[in-house]
């Protein structure tokens, strides 16, 4: 294609592409690293104190095991002396954030590769113009070499903007999907909690309608049988009622001849 060229021409001309080159993969090899202690940041143990009155009830929460001075004496300025209330310690442990780690690990640098290769196309194409449109490929007459041509072009329209979509795609749905069914999970536990005899009725509802219409397709399918009983009971009466001697059948006609004449 002509960006391709006229992309391998910028790069060709550059003196130093292979220091660009190697700039931009220690970028995304500190993005990766960078996006690994995020994550790691977040495991681990945590705690936390909580501040409640006599009663109770929480006045004040901040993270750590302890109170810093500062801390303190923002407190007291505020509640009154520190001695009035309960000081509770909770601690957690969070473990490593696999799926949000791996989500953002190949996302990021899928999306920041996606947008500069959008950019730079964008940049030429304003720049030189629009590709011109490929003209038709002879191919050969072969079934065989016709289907591999096809696959080739098949192979050459996918781009890299159609692949990291994809990625993208993938990396989002495994990322929210469980989040949203987890959501989904709660919600409807929370609701056939609260409206346990509402959701049995529907259900009692829903059962009653299921074998009201199976017992209507029985119904419907014996009388269908019954039907094509009596039509089969009718035919075998009228093949009796015919006469059995091929002779009679044939002499019918003549005597009926005869009789006008």
């Amino acid at each position: 294609m002509a960006t391709k060229g006229r992309l391998a021409e910028i790069f060709a001309s550059n003196r130093h592409p292979k220091i660009i080159l190697g700039l931009t993969v220690a970028f995304l090899l500190v993005l990766e690293v960078l996006i690994y202690l995020t994550a790691a940041s977040q495991a681990g143990e945590r705690s936390r104190i909580i501040i409640t009155d006599p009663s109770g009830a929480k006045v004040y929460e901040t993270t750590g095991s302890t109170l810093t001075s500062y801390e303190k004496m923002v407190f007291e300025s505020t509640f009154g002396p520190l001695e009035r209330y309960r000081i509770h310690l909770q601690t957690e442990n969070r473990p490593f954030p696999f799926r949000a780690w791996l989500s953002a690990a190949i996302g990021i640098p899928v999306g920041l590769v996606l947008l500069i290769s959008f950019s730079v196309k964008a940049f030429l194409s304003l720049l030189y113009g629009e590709d011109g449109s490929r003209g038709p490929q002879e191919g050969s007459g072969s079934p065989s070499a016709g289907a591999l041509t096809s696959f080739w072009r098949l192979l050459d329209g996918v781009s890299i903007f159609h692949v990291g979509f994809l990625v993208l795609l993938a990396v989002l749905i495994f990322w929210m999907l469980p989040n949203f069914l987890g959501d989904l999970g709660r919600v409807a536990a929370g609701f056939l909690k609260e409206y346990k005899w509402l959701v049995l009725g529907g259900a009692a509802f829903l059962a009653a309608v299921l074998i009201w219409v199976i017992y209507l397709r029985y119904r419907l399918s014996k009388q269908v049988l019954q039907n094509q009983m009596e039509i089969e009971k009718l035919k075998i009466e009228q093949m009796r009622l015919l006469p059995t001697n091929p002779s009679e059948l044939l002499s019918a006609p003549q005597d009926e001849t005869g009789t006008e004449g």
